[in-house]
């Protein structure tokens, strides 16, 4: 007997769209047709709806629950689901509140994440463990890490727990014999470090700065430096946060000789453009330090067309839980000091419908797909991702003809701004299944991953 019929809605796939009802029994999809027997269940009208899967985040900066902020990782979780994202991947680089000591080794790092994090959750969730320079063996605890369910993890070739590029290429290597893929931060050190030290020198160090000093072309230069890494190491790569056209094409010409490159972009890098730091007020440019920044009007084009293409495969949030009363505060300290990154953990699925879908630059089988499809095929999770007859009942049902503005009054995570203030999106969440049951009722599983 089913636990819950969903009737009527229009039901989404990567391939096309179905009007149909879908039955949940057990937390799992268990048919999908014309007018299910409902005996017995709770009905769920979705005439009119979108039934999308819900979404995956693959790039969050959550931050582990301490003494002091006892609740943030499962009040950040919760907000992705009112925002439609019903499974999360997330980073444990320093920042985001692990140990020192955990923070050396790999295997005590997913340890410490596994152990503060159990039932902390309100989806499903994983960890994507960040490789550094400052651990005692990253390369030798690789296979042991991969073999504990954590396939896929980050390197940055920039800040001061970047890899040095042997060990970068010998980490793909490794993780390419064991089954994992390595995802790296694309941005070159010896072009960046110098405009850095030229502009504190000259007393220019206000937060517009920071993306003055982070150009497209050291983007680019290291986006390339890593795609040939990964051919000479015979390895797949994930390339995060791609913000422009320069490093767009260089994934662009990989794929076309035939190399497992793979690429996201973010949901600001598709909205916004480097116009908003020449704002006068520091207490608005401050909200977007990131990295990479953000980019011209002809970048935004281009990743739309990329999207659309297939050149870039996924769209994340790349969420960092910043507030404006700590890490975004004003006066701002010099720019090289500002923590990087913004909230954008519920506002995901809101953003790439309202100016991909909405807009026609992408169709709504498509936002699927780099939402939803590819990023459970790319990351291990076999389970998630698509409205099909055995997968978890991770449901979004969505109405296209809303319209709202982005408020942080309506937000649930724990930052005290977003970047989104004010935007008009079309389409909002009706109402979110995790496995089967509503926001809140469910407890998330730490999901161990295999990479097919």
């Amino acid at each position: 007997m089913s636990d819950i019929v969903v009737r009527h809605g229009s039901v989404v796939t990567a391939d096309g769209i179905q009007v149909a009802d879908l039955a949940v029994a057990d937390g799992r999809i268990e048919r999908i047709g014309p007018d299910l027997e409902r005996t017995g269940a709770t009905i769920i009208d979705a005439t009119g709806l979108l039934v999308l899967p819900g979404a995956i985040d693959v790039h969050t900066h959550l931050r582990l629950p301490d003494a002091q902020h006892p609740h943030r990782f499962r009040q950040d979780t919760l907000a992705a689901a009112h925002g439609g994202t019903t499974t999360v991947l997330t980073f444990n680089n320093p920042g985001t509140g692990i140990s020192d000591g955990a923070a050396r080794s790999l295997l005590g790092g997913l340890d410490e994440f596994t152990q503060r994090t159990a039932g902390e959750s309100a989806v499903d969730f994983g960890l994507c463990a960040v490789v550094t320079g400052q651990q005692d063996d990253p390369v030798g605890e690789l296979p042991a890490l991969i073999a504990a369910g954590v396939p896929t993890f980050k390197a940055f070739m920039v800040y001061d727990f970047a890899l040095p590029d042997e060990i970068l290429e010998e980490v793909m290597r490794t993780a390419a014999r064991h089954g994992g893929m390595l995802q790296v931060h694309c941005e070159d050190a010896a072009i960046i470090d110098p405009l850095v030290g030229t502009a504190v020198a000259r007393g220019d160090v206000g937060c517009r700065h920071h993306a003055l000093t982070r150009p497209t072309r050291a983007e680019g230069a290291a986006t390339r430096r890593a795609i040939e890494m990964a051919r000479r190491a015979e390895a797949p790569l994930y390339v995060v946060h791609l913000s422009c056209e320069e490093a767009l094409d260089a994934v662009a010409q990989a794929k076309s000789r035939g190399e497992p490159v793979y690429a996201e972009t973010c949901p600001h890098y598709l909205t916004f453009t480097d116009a908003l730091y020449a704002d006068a007020d520091e207490a608005e440019v401050i909200k977007r330090v990131i990295s990479p920044p953000l980019r011209t009007r002809a970048d935004v084009d281009a990743l739309w067309a990329g999207l659309r293409d297939g050149i870039l495969d996924v769209v994340a949030s790349d969420h960092v839980p910043d507030r404006l009363d700590t890490e975004k505060r004003v006066p701002a300290p010099p720019f090289p000091q500002i923590s990087n990154g913004a909230p954008g953990i519920e506002t995901l699925l809101s953003v790439v419908y309202a100016e991909g879908v909405a807009k026609g630059r992408i169709s709504v089988e498509r936002m699927v797909e780099v939402l939803s499809t590819t990023p459970s095929r790319l990351f291990g999770l076999p389970t998630k991702g698509v409205v099909e007859v055995g997968r978890d009942a991770d449901l979004v049902l969505w109405d296209p003809m809303a319209r709202r503005t982005v408020r942080q009054a309506d937000m649930h995570h724990t930052s005290d701004f977003t970047p989104y203030e004010g935007l008009e999106v079309a389409g909002a969440v009706r109402e979110v299944l995790v496995r089967g049951r509503q926001i809140g009722k469910v407890d998330g599983r730490f999901i161990e991953r295999t990479l097919a």
